[in-house]
């Protein structure tokens, strides 16, 4: 039980040998990275940290006072020294003198470039003003649970008061910028034995003259608000106790396949969504409690947890005790459209002259009873992060209710935050999005050269891919090759026989519950015999078909299915072969099945055109570099057909060919792309060669 208790608790890590000798600015980087190391302190990207330096200033020479914090957009977690602002300390109080009062305040932002320390080009984020004004040289704004749960409960302020008493003050609800900085040097004047302050409904600041002091200070605010919340509530329900049991785990991963890409039809109408699926512990109490949907529509609090997750949640009518998938499927329409109407009719409540035009309406967060939660955005990454920030609205949301009684942000507040021109500025900043950003891609066959490349390729255009493969470690290996370069959010692995009914709808499955669906299906497994007909086996003939034929019909029903589901299209690309429409000698079962391939394609560019899927086909030849199907026997047998050896393979294929060039992965690829693909949304039923040039292989 001891040990239960002492691995909750926040650990110090700071360690004096390591930060001996470190300058101040990187004992703040050192600092920083402690803390955004576990969630309970901060979400990520949320709150940020400062130091006060003295520096030499690079026209005069002489030292002077700067102020390195956080920059914008940034996350104390990962950040790096080149991800602080750095400003002079003595222009930050000049711009006092010119502040017009709080009606004017945004406009400070566009001052605080002309207080640059060193020409540093990182932009100063919106909370500078908070840490300047504190008469301290390290500070720490950080956002944990605990915390905000406090801040976020109705009689927070004599809740701060019982749990910290004098040490740390407390501040009503004030949209972060320049006025609340004021706030914060005001209250440190007349409070100066304080050593931190509670914002109402936003988070924890602390603060001290000492780098290592201030982070053990802000450890130890966080953690007696902890031990102060585990004490009041051990014998209190969560959320008013639970009114429902969660379904297995197999079968909750099945009800969100079948609801992920329905919803994804319905809410990428502007920009194709991916999702995300967390069952956690910490929501299924949630979603299953007799609270959670008065608690849902109350929203989020800090101003960071709403910006991430909208206005509130969506909760699916789903009853888990009488689970039944159709009857929500054709309901959830109607759902997903009075979600939109109330959002809309929100912005219209709140909007004010200039504010900017509405953003996409659609719900973020979709709880569902019994089940979890389903999140989406315009990639992964912020899928992911989002689910996180309502997991820690749900731990806000418990300790509020179970002390006190929680309450969000007042909504023109939280509109007003929202649509921030400060905000809208940010977004219009950011950088155009990707030729795939959105899509999600399964590519079978992906552990040899021309899979693992056409996922690399679309990887590259910004999309998530599904590598599957039936050879598990080399599937392995080329799974972490592409996530340590592209990050682990965007690839995901299923081990995966294409001739295998069961394992195909699984592996479907799967790309729908970690990604919300399917965009684009490459089959490309393969395999590949040579021999004179006489001496090809039945069982020879079989794999060739199984593999060739009824697996690349397997995995195009499953992703058909998919489509309709989601009702935004597709693209099927088939890599084929050369031997596809030339034939070839010692190669009939080879020959046939690629053949085979190639009318099926044709004949599902018929079935899905009226659905906007395409499929098209990619006929390579002799791609010898990477290809797992050029290793062992069909190698050694192709060699002995045109009487050649291994080493001359490569150049009697280039020779062979029209231009006299070989023909690599990355070429393949490439195709695979254009298919992939908006430059070819006309494009169904089509054949492109890439072969170096082949007469026999034209297709007219």
């Amino acid at each position: 039980m001891l040990e239960a208790v002492e691995k909750k608790r926040l650990l110090n890590k700071w360690d004096a040998s390591v930060a001996a000798d470190m300058s101040e600015s990187e004992k703040l980087l050192y600092r920083s990275n402690l803390l955004g190391s576990d969630k309970r302190i901060t979400n990520y990207g949320g709150g940020n940290t400062s130091a006060k330096v003295t520096e030499t200033d690079p026209l005069t020479g002489d030292p002077v006072e700067v102020l390195w914090v956080k920059g914008s957009g940034g996350d104390v977690g990962s950040i790096k020294l080149d991800g602080f602002a750095t400003l002079y300390m003595d222009k930050l109080r000049a711009l006092k003198g010119i502040y017009r009062g709080v009606e004017f305040e945004d406009e400070m932002v566009g001052l605080l470039p002309h207080c640059t320390f060193n020409l540093n080009p990182r932009a100063a984020s919106i909370d500078t003003p908070l840490h300047a004004y504190v008469p301290r040289k390290h500070v720490d704004h950080m956002h944990p649970d605990a915390i905000i749960a406090i801040a976020a409960a109705k009689d927070s302020k004599a809740l701060t008061t019982e749990i910290f008493g004098d040490e740390i003050g407390w501040l009503p609800w004030k949209r972060p910028g320049y006025e609340l900085g004021l706030w914060l040097e005001k209250f440190c004047q007349d409070n100066p034995e304080a050593k931190g302050v509670v914002l109402e409904s936003h988070g924890l600041f602390t603060w001290d003259d000492d780098a290592r002091a201030c982070y053990e200070l802000t450890l130890d605010v966080i953690q007696k608000a902890m031990d102060w919340f585990e004490a009041k509530t051990a014998d209190t329900a969560s959320f008013g106790g639970p009114v429902h049991e969660s379904l297995p785990a197999s079968d909750r991963r099945s009800v969100a396949a079948r609801l992920m890409p329905a919803i994804r039809g319905m809410v990428s109408g502007q920009q194709h969504m991916v999702g995300h699926f967390d069952e956690s512990d910490t929501v299924l109490e949630f979603v299953n409690s007799a609270n959670m949907k008065p608690l849902a529509a109350l929203g989020t609090s800090c101003p960071d947890h709403f910006l991430r997750t909208k206005i509130c949640p969506l909760v699916v009518d789903f009853d888990p005790g009488a689970p039944d998938v159709d009857a929500v499927l054709a309901g959830l329409g109607d759902q997903v459209a009075a979600y939109r109407d109330d959002y809309a009719a929100y912005y219209e409540r709140c909007k004010r002259a200039d504010s900017p035009a509405i953003r996409d309406p659609n719900a973020v967060v979709y709880l569902v009873p019994g089940v979890g939660m389903i999140t989406f955005a315009k990639d992964k990454a912020t899928a992911r992060i989002s689910g996180e920030f309502y997991v820690n609205a749900i731990n806000v949301m418990r300790g509020a209710s179970a002390v006190s009684e929680y309450q969000g942000l007042p909504e023109q507040e939280a509109f007003d935050i929202e649509y921030w021109l400060l905000e809208e500025a940010k977004l219009q900043r950011m950088p155009k999005p990707k030729s795939l950003a959105g899509r999600v891609a399964l590519v079978t066959g992906a552990a040899g050269g021309i899979g693992s490349a056409t996922a690399e390729r679309y990887l590259t255009e910004g999309a998530c891919v599904v590598l599957a493969d039936i050879d598990a470690e080399a599937l392995g290996k080329a799974t972490d090759a592409l996530s340590d370069r592209f990050s682990g959010d965007v690839v995901r692995q299923v081990v995966m026989n294409v001739t295998d009914e069961t394992q195909v709808t699984r592996a479907m499955e799967d790309a729908a519950v970690e990604y919300g669906g399917v965009d684009i299906l490459v089959s490309n497994a393969g395999i590949a015999s040579s021999s004179p007909i006489e001496e090809t086996s039945l069982a020879l003939w079989q794999k060739n078909m199984d593999i060739l034929s009824t697996g690349y019909f397997l995995v195009s029903r499953e992703a058909f299915k998919l489509f309709r589901a989601q009702g935004m299209g597709g693209s099927v690309v088939f890599i084929g072969s050369k031997n596809a429409l030339a034939a070839s000698p010692n190669a009939a079962a080879y020959c046939t099945a690629k053949a085979s391939e190639l009318h099926l394609a044709r004949c599902l560019a018929l079935e899905g055109a009226g659905a906007g899927i395409r499929v098209n086909v990619v006929n390579p030849d002799a791609v010898l570099q990477g290809s797992k199907i050029w290793q062992g026997e069909w190698l050694d047998q192709r060699a002995s057909t045109y009487g050649t050896d291994k080493a001359g393979l490569e150049e009697m294929y280039r020779e062979r060919s029209m231009l006299k060039r070989s023909v690599l992965p990355q070429d393949i690829a490439e195709a695979a792309y254009f298919f992939a693909a908006e430059t070819s949304a006309k494009s169904t039923g089509n054949i492109i060669n890439v072969d170096a040039g082949n007469a026999q292989a034209f297709t007219r």
